[in-house]
């Protein structure tokens, strides 16, 4: 049993690092191009652009885990409506999203360049940015959706071609827009509006080729159903506030990087792009555990779930080394490669070091939360989240980053990291394991 469930975890997890992994390298590629621009505020300003999208999806990333952990356990209990019908909530949820995102773009947009931190010709940069990503809400959020349901029917293959074919437009356009077209940040959303749009085609492509026979015809009476209707946003809120104290505290970070300068926020956005690597790297054990953990809770097969448990936690501990080894000895690569500018390669190194214990530091917190989902312990993932991020990481910032700044700043991010994974490690046996979900 440990050797098929060994291998329905790397059958799962494989595709899902192959497709994690592609978007740290286009992140890489973004903070190249940017990099090769001749300034730290473009590749600051992607940043910065990139946290406002990263909070502003936060609150809808529901949509994925929520779904993922619905479907996979409907899948486990061979319950075809509910697996129909999980889908069809999560899309409708979306395509709402779409008009409410599209509808307040603008009051969005004042909002995040009031809380911003940065010199004025950064924040300009910034909103150009959002200007044209704006516009690929729609496929994004549609895609939490598709992605979602995927996973939670022990698929990680499509997700995986979905992901590759993004990635690999949104590289090649931002090359084209960038390098050849000289369109700066404009091109890198561009880039990624496009992309987008592809992804989404794909994603209905699959649907229609391969799961049209497993989708029931839609039926209102079934789809507004009282008591799946009160379950399915309980959980989500859960799952909503856990994603937004998330991002949110990702964005407090990159936003207390800004106040220490343009420099510090580029050397802070190019190394968390080691954090970044090693988080979907992880996050392929983690939708694995998603799946197979809802798989086996719907079928109410415990043992199976705690070994699934166990040996995700072993995975784990493999993949620690390796990174914690690279980390620790190559960092200063990793930023000559990305940057250009010697003031920027200069400054970061007194921060490699906080590199090598990223792997240590995190790896139980992404593992936690796949399983967490899988599993719908919605109420016991979001009070680790408030627990972590308003009782650890912000006391942890308000004492050590006026202290010793970037370094105070780098301390109380990965004090917050390691809460999360203690706090799920002790919460564990009665939020995965007893009979009832939340």
């Amino acid at each position: 049993m440990h050797e098929n469930l060994n291998r329905a975890i790397v059958k799962l997890a494989i595709p899902n690092i192959i497709s994690n992994i592609t978007v740290p390298l286009l992140g890489l590629v973004d903070m190249a191009l940017m990099g090769r621009a001749g300034a730290a505020v473009y590749i600051g300003a992607v940043g910065l652009g990139g946290t406002i999208f990263s909070v502003l999806y936060a609150f809808f990333s529901f949509l994925r885990a929520g779904t993922t952990g619905f479907t996979a356990q409907a899948y486990g209990a061979g319950d075809g409506t509910e697996m129909s019908y999980a889908f069809y909530r999560s899309i409708a949820i979306a395509l709402m999203a779409t008009v409410l995102v599209l509808s307040l773009q603008v009051p969005i947009e004042r909002v995040s360049m009031r809380l911003l931190n940065g010199s004025p010709e950064l924040l300009a940069l910034t909103a150009d940015y959002f200007r044209v990503r704006i516009w690929a809400a729609p496929a994004v959020l549609c895609l939490y959706a598709f992605n979602g349901w995927y996973i939670g029917m022990q698929n990680t293959v499509i997700p995986m071609a979905i992901a590759i074919l993004i990635n690999a437009v949104n590289i090649g356009l931002s090359i084209v827009f960038v390098q050849g077209m000289q369109m700066g940040v404009r091109g890198v959303a561009l880039g990624t509006v496009v992309a987008q749009y592809c992804g989404l085609l794909l994603a209905i492509a699959f649907m229609v080729w391969k799961y049209r026979h497993r989708l029931l015809s839609l039926r209102l009476a079934v789809l507004l159903q009282a008591d799946k209707l009160r379950r399915f946003f309980r959980v989500n809120s859960d799952f909503l506030i856990r994603s937004l104290l998330l991002i949110l505290s990702i964005a407090f970070f990159t936003n207390q990087s800004a106040r220490l300068g343009d420099n510090i926020l580029a050397v802070n956005m190019l190394l968390m792009q080691l954090f970044y690597i090693f988080s979907y790297f992880t996050d392929g054990f983690a939708y694995a555990g998603e799946a197979l953990v809802g798989r086996f809770k719907g079928s109410g097969q415990m043992p199976e779930l705690r070994r699934t448990v166990r040996l995700l936690l072993i995975w784990g501990a493999v993949l620690c080394l390796p990174f914690t080894l690279l980390y620790g000895f190559f960092p200063g690569e990793f930023v000559s490669l990305i940057a250009k500018q010697p003031e920027v390669v200069q400054q970061a190194g007194p921060y490699l070091g906080y590199m090598a214990l990223i792997p240590i530091i995190t790896v139980l917190a992404f593992l936690w939360d796949g399983i967490y989902i899988g599993a719908t312990a919605s109420r016991a993932i979001r009070n680790t989240m408030l627990i972590a991020s308003l009782l650890v990481f912000v006391p942890a910032w308000a004492m050590l980053m006026p202290r010793w700044g970037n370094h105070g700043l780098w301390i109380a991010f990965l004090l917050f990291m390691a809460a999360r994974g203690v706090c799920m490690s002790l919460m564990a046996r009665r939020a995965i394991f007893e009979p009832k979900s939340d």
